[in-house]
Protein backbone atom coordinates (compact mmCIF):
# COMPACT_ATOMS: atom_id res chain seq x y z
CA UNK A 1 0.00 0.00 0.00
CA UNK A 2 1.24 3.33 -1.00
CA UNK A 3 0.38 6.45 1.12
CA UNK A 4 -2.93 8.00 2.18
CA UNK A 5 -4.57 10.91 0.69
CA UNK A 6 -7.54 13.24 0.99
CA UNK A 7 -10.48 13.94 -1.63
CA UNK A 8 -12.61 17.01 -2.26
CA UNK A 9 -16.27 16.76 -3.49
CA UNK A 10 -18.08 20.20 -4.12
CA UNK A 11 -21.92 20.80 -4.62
CA UNK A 12 -22.47 22.69 -8.28
CA UNK A 13 -25.36 23.39 -10.56
CA UNK A 14 -25.07 20.18 -11.86
CA UNK A 15 -24.61 18.09 -8.81
CA UNK A 16 -21.53 16.73 -6.91
CA UNK A 17 -17.82 16.64 -8.50
CA UNK A 18 -14.79 15.33 -6.88
CA UNK A 19 -12.78 18.70 -7.72
CA UNK A 20 -9.48 18.13 -5.57
CA UNK A 21 -7.15 15.31 -4.54
CA UNK A 22 -4.78 16.41 -1.16
CA UNK A 23 -1.60 14.84 -0.39
CA UNK A 24 -0.15 15.00 2.39
CA UNK A 25 3.75 14.94 2.61
CA UNK A 26 6.81 15.22 5.12
CA UNK A 27 8.26 17.91 3.79
CA UNK A 28 7.75 21.89 2.73
CA UNK A 29 6.75 22.39 -0.72
CA UNK A 30 6.37 25.62 -2.17
CA UNK A 31 4.03 27.14 -5.13
CA UNK A 32 7.40 27.34 -7.84
CA UNK A 33 8.43 23.97 -7.34
CA UNK A 34 4.95 22.37 -8.27
CA UNK A 35 3.83 22.12 -11.55
CA UNK A 36 0.82 19.77 -13.06
CA UNK A 37 2.79 17.50 -14.95
CA UNK A 38 4.42 15.66 -12.15
CA UNK A 39 1.70 13.79 -11.26
CA UNK A 40 -1.00 11.30 -12.99
CA UNK A 41 -4.12 10.73 -11.74
CA UNK A 42 -6.16 7.55 -12.17
CA UNK A 43 -9.56 6.61 -10.79
CA UNK A 44 -11.81 3.53 -10.12
CA UNK A 45 -15.18 4.34 -9.27
CA UNK A 46 -17.54 1.83 -7.59
CA UNK A 47 -20.75 0.98 -5.80
CA UNK A 48 -21.39 0.93 -1.98
CA UNK A 49 -20.97 -3.04 -2.96
CA UNK A 50 -17.28 -2.38 -5.05
CA UNK A 51 -18.74 -3.43 -8.26
CA UNK A 52 -17.36 -1.34 -11.30
CA UNK A 53 -20.38 1.69 -11.99
CA UNK A 54 -21.42 1.93 -15.82
CA UNK A 55 -22.89 5.17 -16.72
CA UNK A 56 -23.93 7.04 -19.11
CA UNK A 57 -22.14 10.33 -20.01
CA UNK A 58 -25.72 11.91 -19.62
CA UNK A 59 -27.22 10.95 -16.22
CA UNK A 60 -31.17 11.62 -17.46
CA UNK A 61 -30.00 9.75 -20.62
CA UNK A 62 -30.14 5.78 -19.60
CA UNK A 63 -30.60 4.52 -23.65
CA UNK A 64 -26.97 6.35 -24.18
CA UNK A 65 -24.05 3.93 -24.53
CA UNK A 66 -22.65 2.98 -20.71
CA UNK A 67 -18.91 3.42 -19.95
CA UNK A 68 -16.81 1.74 -17.08
CA UNK A 69 -15.87 4.20 -14.67
CA UNK A 70 -12.34 4.30 -14.85
CA UNK A 71 -9.53 5.45 -16.31
CA UNK A 72 -7.43 9.09 -16.42
CA UNK A 73 -8.65 12.80 -14.80
CA UNK A 74 -6.59 15.72 -15.42
CA UNK A 75 -5.27 17.92 -13.26
CA UNK A 76 -6.04 22.13 -13.61
CA UNK A 77 -3.54 22.98 -11.47
CA UNK A 78 -1.44 22.30 -8.43
CA UNK A 79 -0.69 24.25 -5.20
CA UNK A 80 0.64 23.88 -1.59
CA UNK A 81 -2.13 23.89 0.31
CA UNK A 82 -3.73 22.87 3.89
CA UNK A 83 -5.46 19.69 4.36
CA UNK A 84 -8.78 20.66 3.02
CA UNK A 85 -6.86 21.87 0.13
CA UNK A 86 -6.99 25.65 0.75
CA UNK A 87 -4.42 27.37 -1.45
CA UNK A 88 -0.81 28.57 1.02
CA UNK A 89 1.98 29.48 -0.35
CA UNK A 90 3.91 26.68 1.09
CA UNK A 91 2.59 24.09 3.17
CA UNK A 92 2.64 20.34 3.79
CA UNK A 93 0.05 19.28 1.27
CA UNK A 94 -0.07 19.61 -2.30
CA UNK A 95 -3.42 20.12 -3.97
CA UNK A 96 -4.33 18.85 -7.25
CA UNK A 97 -7.18 20.76 -9.04
CA UNK A 98 -9.17 18.65 -11.50
CA UNK A 99 -10.83 19.21 -14.33
CA UNK A 100 -14.42 18.43 -13.74
CA UNK A 101 -18.04 19.39 -15.22
CA UNK A 102 -20.66 17.53 -17.24
CA UNK A 103 -18.40 17.42 -20.30
CA UNK A 104 -15.73 15.12 -18.48
CA UNK A 105 -15.35 11.76 -17.67
CA UNK A 106 -15.41 10.50 -14.15
CA UNK A 107 -15.54 13.44 -12.41
CA UNK A 108 -19.22 13.01 -11.19
CA UNK A 109 -19.83 11.83 -7.43
CA UNK A 110 -22.83 10.00 -7.99
CA UNK A 111 -24.41 7.77 -10.54
CA UNK A 112 -27.81 6.35 -11.20
CA UNK A 113 -29.45 3.11 -11.21
CA UNK A 114 -31.43 2.97 -14.39
CA UNK A 115 -33.00 -0.57 -13.01
CA UNK A 116 -35.40 1.67 -10.60
CA UNK A 117 -38.34 4.51 -11.35
CA UNK A 118 -36.95 7.80 -11.59
CA UNK A 119 -33.39 6.28 -11.89
CA UNK A 120 -32.81 6.86 -8.14
CA UNK A 121 -28.99 8.18 -7.82
CA UNK A 122 -26.57 7.26 -4.78
CA UNK A 123 -22.81 8.18 -4.26
CA UNK A 124 -19.98 6.21 -5.54
CA UNK A 125 -17.18 5.20 -4.28
CA UNK A 126 -13.67 6.45 -5.92
CA UNK A 127 -10.37 4.86 -5.62
CA UNK A 128 -8.00 6.99 -6.78
CA UNK A 129 -4.08 5.94 -7.47
CA UNK A 130 -1.92 9.40 -7.38
CA UNK A 131 1.37 8.25 -9.05
CA UNK A 132 4.49 11.00 -9.50
CA UNK A 133 5.94 11.40 -12.24
CA UNK A 134 8.42 13.67 -11.81
CA UNK A 135 10.97 14.75 -9.45
CA UNK A 136 9.82 17.75 -6.56
CA UNK A 137 12.67 19.96 -5.45
CA UNK A 138 12.34 20.48 -1.70
CA UNK A 139 14.72 22.08 0.80
CA UNK A 140 15.55 18.87 2.18
CA UNK A 141 15.86 17.06 -1.07
CA UNK A 142 14.29 15.55 -3.84
CA UNK A 143 10.74 14.17 -3.34
CA UNK A 144 10.58 10.96 -5.94
CA UNK A 145 8.69 7.99 -6.97
CA UNK A 146 5.75 8.43 -4.86
CA UNK A 147 2.14 6.90 -4.70
CA UNK A 148 -0.89 7.77 -2.98
CA UNK A 149 -3.69 4.89 -3.35
CA UNK A 150 -5.42 5.11 -0.34
CA UNK A 151 -8.25 7.80 0.62
CA UNK A 152 -8.05 8.76 3.76
CA UNK A 153 -11.43 11.01 4.37
CA UNK A 154 -13.77 12.73 1.75
CA UNK A 155 -14.72 16.14 2.44
CA UNK A 156 -17.73 17.73 1.22
CA UNK A 157 -18.44 20.46 2.98
CA UNK A 158 -21.91 21.20 1.99
CA UNK A 159 -23.17 18.33 2.45
CA UNK A 160 -21.80 18.09 5.78
CA UNK A 161 -23.68 21.53 6.80
CA UNK A 162 -26.84 18.79 6.89
CA UNK A 163 -27.68 16.71 10.17
CA UNK A 164 -29.14 13.02 9.11
CA UNK A 165 -32.40 10.97 10.57
CA UNK A 166 -32.45 8.20 9.35
CA UNK A 167 -35.24 5.26 10.83
CA UNK A 168 -35.67 1.43 10.90
CA UNK A 169 -39.55 1.85 10.17
CA UNK A 170 -40.59 1.46 6.76
CA UNK A 171 -43.40 4.15 7.58
CA UNK A 172 -41.20 6.58 8.60
CA UNK A 173 -39.38 9.43 6.09
CA UNK A 174 -35.98 10.31 6.33
CA UNK A 175 -34.62 13.05 6.28
CA UNK A 176 -31.90 15.83 6.70
CA UNK A 177 -31.74 19.33 8.06
CA UNK A 178 -30.48 22.34 8.37
CA UNK A 179 -30.44 24.82 11.77
CA UNK A 180 -29.61 28.33 11.05
CA UNK A 181 -26.70 29.97 12.91
CA UNK A 182 -28.62 33.04 13.49
CA UNK A 183 -29.97 34.30 16.80
CA UNK A 184 -32.61 36.58 17.83
CA UNK A 185 -36.41 35.94 16.51
CA UNK A 186 -38.08 33.01 15.44
CA UNK A 187 -36.87 32.00 11.80
CA UNK A 188 -38.95 30.58 8.83
CA UNK A 189 -38.78 27.38 7.75
CA UNK A 190 -38.22 25.86 4.12
CA UNK A 191 -39.66 22.42 3.37
CA UNK A 192 -37.80 21.37 0.33
CA UNK A 193 -39.29 18.41 -1.74
CA UNK A 194 -36.23 16.13 -3.79
CA UNK A 195 -37.12 15.10 -7.39
CA UNK A 196 -37.30 11.75 -8.30
CA UNK A 197 -33.50 10.57 -9.21
CA UNK A 198 -32.91 11.86 -5.50
CA UNK A 199 -35.15 9.74 -3.62
CA UNK A 200 -34.22 6.19 -2.39
CA UNK A 201 -31.80 5.00 0.89
CA UNK A 202 -29.01 7.00 -0.21
CA UNK A 203 -30.38 10.05 2.55
CA UNK A 204 -27.65 13.11 1.65
CA UNK A 205 -28.75 12.52 -2.39
CA UNK A 206 -31.87 14.13 -1.09
CA UNK A 207 -30.29 17.58 -0.06
CA UNK A 208 -26.96 17.26 -2.27
CA UNK A 209 -27.84 15.21 -5.35
CA UNK A 210 -28.70 18.76 -6.82
CA UNK A 211 -27.89 22.21 -4.69
CA UNK A 212 -30.08 22.03 -2.60
CA UNK A 213 -27.29 22.99 -0.33
CA UNK A 214 -27.55 26.52 -1.44
CA UNK A 215 -30.66 27.16 0.68
CA UNK A 216 -27.99 27.08 3.62
CA UNK A 217 -25.55 29.63 2.06
CA UNK A 218 -24.55 32.83 3.07
CA UNK A 219 -26.40 34.82 0.64
CA UNK A 220 -30.48 32.73 0.86
CA UNK A 221 -29.83 32.38 4.52
CA UNK A 222 -28.92 36.59 4.81
CA UNK A 223 -32.53 37.05 2.61
CA UNK A 224 -34.38 35.41 5.51
CA UNK A 225 -31.93 36.25 8.42
CA UNK A 226 -31.86 32.37 8.79
CA UNK A 227 -34.07 29.85 8.07
CA UNK A 228 -34.54 26.34 9.16
CA UNK A 229 -34.29 23.69 6.01
CA UNK A 230 -36.11 20.66 5.98
CA UNK A 231 -35.13 17.65 3.51
CA UNK A 232 -37.09 14.82 3.78
CA UNK A 233 -36.93 11.71 1.48
CA UNK A 234 -39.43 9.40 -0.83
CA UNK A 235 -38.08 5.51 -0.37
CA UNK A 236 -39.40 5.72 -3.94
CA UNK A 237 -40.83 8.70 -5.45
CA UNK A 238 -43.38 11.28 -4.36
CA UNK A 239 -45.99 10.57 -7.48
CA UNK A 240 -46.63 6.64 -6.30
CA UNK A 241 -50.20 6.53 -5.80
CA UNK A 242 -50.08 2.52 -4.70
CA UNK A 243 -50.67 1.66 -8.37
CA UNK A 244 -48.12 3.29 -10.54
CA UNK A 245 -44.63 4.80 -9.74
CA UNK A 246 -44.97 7.25 -12.11
CA UNK A 247 -48.72 7.84 -13.33
CA UNK A 248 -50.71 10.64 -13.62
CA UNK A 249 -53.77 10.36 -11.11
CA UNK A 250 -52.29 13.44 -9.05
CA UNK A 251 -51.85 11.49 -5.73
CA UNK A 252 -49.31 9.63 -3.54
CA UNK A 253 -49.21 7.66 -0.77
CA UNK A 254 -46.73 9.56 1.19
CA UNK A 255 -48.91 12.30 1.98
CA UNK A 256 -49.58 11.64 5.28
CA UNK A 257 -46.12 10.42 6.56
CA UNK A 258 -44.28 12.97 4.88
CA UNK A 259 -47.09 15.33 6.86
CA UNK A 260 -46.24 13.68 9.98
CA UNK A 261 -42.24 14.70 9.04
CA UNK A 262 -42.71 18.20 9.02
CA UNK A 263 -44.56 18.58 12.47
CA UNK A 264 -42.40 16.56 14.28
CA UNK A 265 -39.75 18.30 12.87
CA UNK A 266 -42.00 21.72 13.92
CA UNK A 267 -42.34 20.26 17.35
CA UNK A 268 -38.89 19.25 17.93
CA UNK A 269 -37.78 22.74 16.91
CA UNK A 270 -40.70 24.75 18.45
CA UNK A 271 -38.93 27.66 19.92
CA UNK A 272 -37.09 28.53 17.00
CA UNK A 273 -39.45 28.27 13.99
CA UNK A 274 -42.37 30.88 13.43
CA UNK A 275 -45.50 28.83 12.64
CA UNK A 276 -46.07 32.28 10.42
CA UNK A 277 -43.46 31.52 7.73
CA UNK A 278 -43.82 27.76 7.06
CA UNK A 279 -42.72 27.45 3.04
CA UNK A 280 -42.81 24.65 0.95
CA UNK A 281 -40.99 23.83 -2.84
CA UNK A 282 -39.43 21.38 -4.40
CA UNK A 283 -38.44 20.35 -8.25
CA UNK A 284 -39.84 17.95 -10.36
CA UNK A 285 -41.39 15.01 -8.41
CA UNK A 286 -40.98 17.29 -5.52
CA UNK A 287 -42.70 19.83 -7.84
CA UNK A 288 -45.49 17.46 -7.90
CA UNK A 289 -45.55 17.00 -4.12
CA UNK A 290 -45.33 20.28 -3.03
CA UNK A 291 -48.79 20.99 -4.53
CA UNK A 292 -50.37 18.00 -3.20
CA UNK A 293 -49.57 19.01 0.19
CA UNK A 294 -50.68 22.77 -0.50
CA UNK A 295 -54.01 21.12 -1.42
CA UNK A 296 -54.08 18.25 1.25
CA UNK A 297 -53.23 21.01 3.96
CA UNK A 298 -53.91 24.75 2.24
CA UNK A 299 -53.96 26.51 5.71
CA UNK A 300 -50.26 25.30 7.52
CA UNK A 301 -48.22 26.42 4.70
CA UNK A 302 -47.34 29.87 4.05
CA UNK A 303 -46.52 29.96 0.46
CA UNK A 304 -45.29 27.80 -2.02
CA UNK A 305 -42.24 27.34 -4.92
CA UNK A 306 -42.81 24.49 -7.46
CA UNK A 307 -40.40 23.90 -9.74
CA UNK A 308 -40.69 22.27 -12.93
CA UNK A 309 -43.71 20.69 -11.11
CA UNK A 310 -45.33 17.29 -12.34
CA UNK A 311 -48.53 17.66 -11.21
CA UNK A 312 -50.96 16.67 -14.14
CA UNK A 313 -53.28 19.40 -14.78
CA UNK A 314 -56.25 17.17 -15.79
CA UNK A 315 -56.16 15.56 -12.36
CA UNK A 316 -56.36 18.93 -11.01
CA UNK A 317 -60.48 19.54 -9.93
CA UNK A 318 -61.64 23.05 -10.32
CA UNK A 319 -61.92 22.93 -6.48
CA UNK A 320 -58.75 22.50 -5.95
CA UNK A 321 -57.55 25.27 -7.70
CA UNK A 322 -60.03 27.10 -5.96
CA UNK A 323 -57.89 26.31 -2.68
CA UNK A 324 -54.81 27.18 -4.55
CA UNK A 325 -55.71 30.26 -5.34
CA UNK A 326 -55.06 31.86 -2.31
CA UNK A 327 -51.98 30.47 -1.46
CA UNK A 328 -48.96 32.36 -2.51
CA UNK A 329 -47.15 30.76 -4.74
CA UNK A 330 -44.23 31.02 -7.32
CA UNK A 331 -43.90 28.75 -10.47
CA UNK A 332 -40.88 28.03 -12.31
CA UNK A 333 -40.36 25.93 -15.69
CA UNK A 334 -39.01 26.05 -18.97
CA UNK A 335 -40.04 25.85 -22.16
CA UNK A 336 -37.96 23.42 -23.46
CA UNK A 337 -38.85 20.73 -20.73
CA UNK A 338 -38.59 17.43 -22.49
CA UNK A 339 -39.13 15.60 -19.34
CA UNK A 340 -42.42 17.61 -17.83
CA UNK A 341 -43.87 19.05 -20.78
CA UNK A 342 -45.48 22.47 -19.65
CA UNK A 343 -48.31 22.62 -21.73
CA UNK A 344 -49.58 19.20 -19.62
CA UNK A 345 -48.60 20.51 -16.49
CA UNK A 346 -47.75 24.15 -15.30
CA UNK A 347 -49.03 26.00 -18.13
CA UNK A 348 -52.82 25.06 -17.82
CA UNK A 349 -52.66 25.30 -14.31
CA UNK A 350 -50.98 28.66 -14.07
CA UNK A 351 -53.91 29.45 -16.53
CA UNK A 352 -56.86 28.19 -14.45
CA UNK A 353 -54.95 30.10 -11.34
CA UNK A 354 -55.75 33.25 -13.02
CA UNK A 355 -58.47 33.05 -14.02
CA UNK A 356 -59.96 31.49 -10.48
CA UNK A 357 -58.39 35.18 -9.15
CA UNK A 358 -55.23 34.26 -7.88
CA UNK A 359 -53.95 37.49 -6.61
CA UNK A 360 -50.22 36.31 -4.95
CA UNK A 361 -49.15 34.14 -7.86
CA UNK A 362 -45.61 34.54 -9.94
CA UNK A 363 -44.59 32.43 -12.76
CA UNK A 364 -40.71 32.64 -13.97
CA UNK A 365 -40.89 30.68 -17.53
CA UNK A 366 -37.41 30.54 -18.74
CA UNK A 367 -36.80 29.72 -22.56
CA UNK A 368 -34.22 27.25 -21.53
CA UNK A 369 -31.64 26.79 -18.66
CA UNK A 370 -28.01 27.96 -19.56
CA UNK A 371 -25.23 28.17 -17.18
CA UNK A 372 -25.40 31.96 -15.69
CA UNK A 373 -22.58 32.42 -13.67
CA UNK A 374 -19.03 31.50 -15.74
CA UNK A 375 -19.05 27.51 -13.93
CA UNK A 376 -19.57 25.37 -17.02
CA UNK A 377 -18.74 25.84 -20.80
CA UNK A 378 -19.70 23.42 -23.27
CA UNK A 379 -17.03 22.05 -25.79
CA UNK A 380 -16.79 25.42 -28.25
CA UNK A 381 -16.62 27.84 -25.05
CA UNK A 382 -20.34 28.95 -24.72
CA UNK A 383 -22.14 29.05 -21.74
CA UNK A 384 -23.00 25.37 -21.07
CA UNK A 385 -27.07 24.94 -21.46
CA UNK A 386 -29.07 22.20 -19.44
CA UNK A 387 -31.49 19.87 -20.03
CA UNK A 388 -34.76 22.09 -19.77
CA UNK A 389 -35.71 19.70 -17.16
CA UNK A 390 -33.12 21.98 -14.72
CA UNK A 391 -35.37 24.77 -13.78
CA UNK A 392 -34.04 24.16 -9.92
CA UNK A 393 -30.00 25.69 -11.33
CA UNK A 394 -31.85 29.25 -11.62
CA UNK A 395 -33.42 28.85 -8.38
CA UNK A 396 -30.89 28.05 -6.51
CA UNK A 397 -28.35 30.86 -7.78
CA UNK A 398 -31.68 32.76 -6.82
CA UNK A 399 -32.02 34.20 -10.74
CA UNK A 400 -35.82 33.77 -10.75
CA UNK A 401 -36.42 37.54 -10.67
CA UNK A 402 -39.48 37.94 -13.57
CA UNK A 403 -42.95 36.77 -13.59
CA UNK A 404 -44.89 35.59 -16.64
CA UNK A 405 -44.91 38.66 -18.52
CA UNK A 406 -41.27 38.96 -18.29
CA UNK A 407 -41.55 42.28 -16.67
CA UNK A 408 -39.32 41.81 -12.87
CA UNK A 409 -41.73 40.59 -9.83
CA UNK A 410 -42.61 43.88 -7.51
CA UNK A 411 -43.27 43.68 -3.83
CA UNK A 412 -43.60 45.98 -1.08
CA UNK A 413 -42.40 48.56 -4.22
CA UNK A 414 -39.06 46.73 -5.08
CA UNK A 415 -38.06 44.38 -7.42
CA UNK A 416 -37.54 40.95 -5.97
CA UNK A 417 -36.37 37.90 -6.73
CA UNK A 418 -37.79 34.38 -5.46
CA UNK A 419 -36.25 33.64 -2.05
CA UNK A 420 -36.92 37.44 -1.31
CA UNK A 421 -40.41 37.68 -2.26
CA UNK A 422 -40.40 33.79 -0.38
CA UNK A 423 -39.35 35.53 2.80
CA UNK A 424 -41.65 38.53 2.39
CA UNK A 425 -44.30 35.93 2.77
CA UNK A 426 -46.42 35.43 6.27
CA UNK A 427 -50.01 34.76 7.67
CA UNK A 428 -49.71 37.51 9.53
CA UNK A 429 -50.12 40.28 6.89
Amino acid sequence: MGRIYYQKIEITDFGPYVTKIILPLNRRITFKSLNKNQFFVYVQICDKNGELVKKSLHRMDPNSTLIEQKGYRSIKEVYPSDIRGNRLKEGNFITLSLNYGPLVNLSSAISADFSTPGMLEYYTVHDYMITQTADIQTENGILSGLVFDHCAETFNDAKSRFVQVKFNDKNELNYGYFIPQRKGSKKPLIVFLHGAGEGGQDLPIAYSGNKVTALTEKHIQDIFDGAYVLVPQCPTVWMNDGQEQMGKSGQSIYVESLMKVIKKFIANNSEGIDMDRIYIGGDSNGGFMTLRMLIDYPDFFTAGFPICEALYDKSISDQEIDTLKDIPLWFVHAKNDPIVIPEEYVLPTYRRLKKAGAKNLHFTFWNKIVDMHGMFKDKDGNPYEYLGHFAWIPVFNDDCKNDFDGMPVIENNKEVSLFEWLAMQTKNK
